[in-house]
């Protein structure tokens, strides 16, 4: 799947329209998370459905079920300190890999808001990976 093909439009649509997005996207709360490669070190950004709580943000290593984890997961994993932007605002986070059983919590809150999530996991025999972006001060 050509996920730069996919991302650009989303990306573009995002920055025009002060964070809301159509498509696949609609109705979900959005965030740009700028990334560097654990390889490259090259710079990418990923648009991902984010769900938030209590001021806290999370998001989902879904690859819509694929069975290998997205490429942004391994690079948060390798370089958590990064950049995201939400709606029109741009800061720095700290991404963390949440841990059983916060993560089937927060996951199984994903699912409720967007079932269409709980249709990934089925799809794939790996545990979806749920990240927070911690804001850092």
């Amino acid at each position: 799947m050509d996920w730069a093909a996919l991302n650009t439009p989303v990306i573009e649509g995002f920055r025009a329209n002060g964070g809301k997005v159509g498509g696949r996207f609609e109705g979900s709360t959005i965030v740009l998370v700028h990334h560097i490669g654990a390889k490259t070190g090259t710079e990418r950004i990923t648009p991902l459905t984010c769900y938030t709580e209590n001021g806290r943000l999370f998001v989902f290593a879904s690859k819509i079920g694929d069975p290998a984890h997205p490429a942004w997961y391994h690079n948060l994993v390798a370089n958590p300190e990064v950049t995201i932007e939400v709606g029109e605002d741009t800061f720095a986070v700290r991404a963390r890999v949440l841990d059983q059983p916060e993560r089937d919590e927060i996951f199984a809150k994903q699912v409720e808001a967007h079932p269409r999530f709980g249709e990934y996991q089925a799809k794939t025999d790996r545990v979806i990976p749920v990240v927070e972006l911690v804001r850092v001060s």
